[in-house]
């Protein structure tokens, strides 16, 4: 199985199984059928709101014997954007691994360098973006205070390795400057429509994995009716589809690989079994440079996942 080394040295599996999306109704048995396909890397957040039940999946996979906890990684458990105060980010830690049914996560990170007014869990959870009226209410928590209490987190041991989704460059280059303890992951949009290969090249100048999500570019957002305009990379590119028909592989293959043989991991999704069994198998097989240039071409900057879309005092990619 391809990996990457974290800054504690675990091996972080380089193809993992993302949870965005998945119903409460279905989670558990979609757990079991990743970690059996294959999957050692399971990629959630509170914001999912299927926390309880990948946690059920996982005790189910480990009691069957399908796999033993320590080969098993829910990577991206995230502290959400009502939680950045330094006295919220370890409650929410105990809260998350409780729901998990776990005593550490192996890698937990900020989920966007956001912070909004805090949301008690005992009245909404997760919050999501707006408060009971509706609205989007900011706070004025410094993205400092947030890392410096995900670094309490990890001498706690209730993680392995800490890490930041969503952040670009000058952010990245802000945390640097003060962190007593690496960063050791980043998570971030990524497909040929927004390729960001000069925050992919910092980020791994500095030793930070890079994790792709929406890898398959507008497929999952029009899933959820939106970015309906936007042409399929898994159907209607040209130059993916003449790759896939090249290489005998299937479009989300080519995607992933492209991805991935340029030292990304990524955390695809499916709900067909096959596909998800053909996700997982995108690493045993090698691009052309001049294939992986041609796909690379594809970039525009187009962004999907963009805070700004919801209130303008959220554009951090602006």
């Amino acid at each position: 199985m391809a990996t990457i080394t974290l800054k504690s040295g675990a091996k972080m599996p380089q193809v993992g199984f993302g949870l965005w999306k998945v119903t409460k109704s279905t989670c558990a048995d979609t757990v079991v059928a990743a970690l059996k396909a294959g999957y050692r890397l399971l990629d959630c957040a509170g914001d999912y709101g299927n926390e309880k039940e990948a946690g059920e999946g996982l005790r189910r996979a480990i009691a069957e014997g399908i796999v033993k906890r320590e080969e098993s990684s829910p990577q991206r458990q995230e502290v959400w954007n009502t939680f950045h105060k330094r006295e919220h980010v370890k409650a929410l830690a105990k809260k998350q691994l409780e729901d998990w049914g776990l005593d550490y996560f192996d890698l937990y990170l900020i989920h966007f360098p956001i912070a909004l007014e805090y949301v008690d869990p005992s009245h909404r959870y997760p919050p999501e973006w707006f408060g009971d009226d509706g609205k989007v209410h900011l706070q004025n928590t410094p993205i400092q205070e947030t890392w410096e209490a995900m670094e309490e987190i990890l001498e706690a041991g209730l993680a392995k390795d800490i890490g930041v989704s969503n952040f670009n460059g000058s952010i990245l280059c802000d945390v640097l400057r003060y962190a007593k303890k690496p960063i050791s992951a980043l998570q971030i949009e990524h497909h040929p429509f927004l390729t960001q290969e000069a925050l992919v090249k910092f980020a791994q100048s500095q030793g930070i994995a890079v994790t792709a999500y929406c890898s398959f570019g507008p497929q999952s957002w029009v899933e959820l009716n939106m970015h309906s305009e936007a042409v399929s990379l898994l159907r209607d590119q040209p130059v993916v589809n003449s790759i896939a028909e090249v290489t005998g592989r299937t479009t989300a293959q080519v995607l992933l690989r492209w991805a991935t043989q340029r030292g990304l991991a990524v955390i695809p999704k499916s709900n067909s079994e096959q596909r998800v069994l053909e996700n997982f198998k995108c690493t045993d097989f090698d691009l052309t440079e001049e294939q992986i240039k041609q796909i690379s071409a594809l970039n525009i900057n187009f962004r999907f996942n963009d805070p700004g879309s919801i209130d303008q005092r959220l554009a951090i990619f602006a």
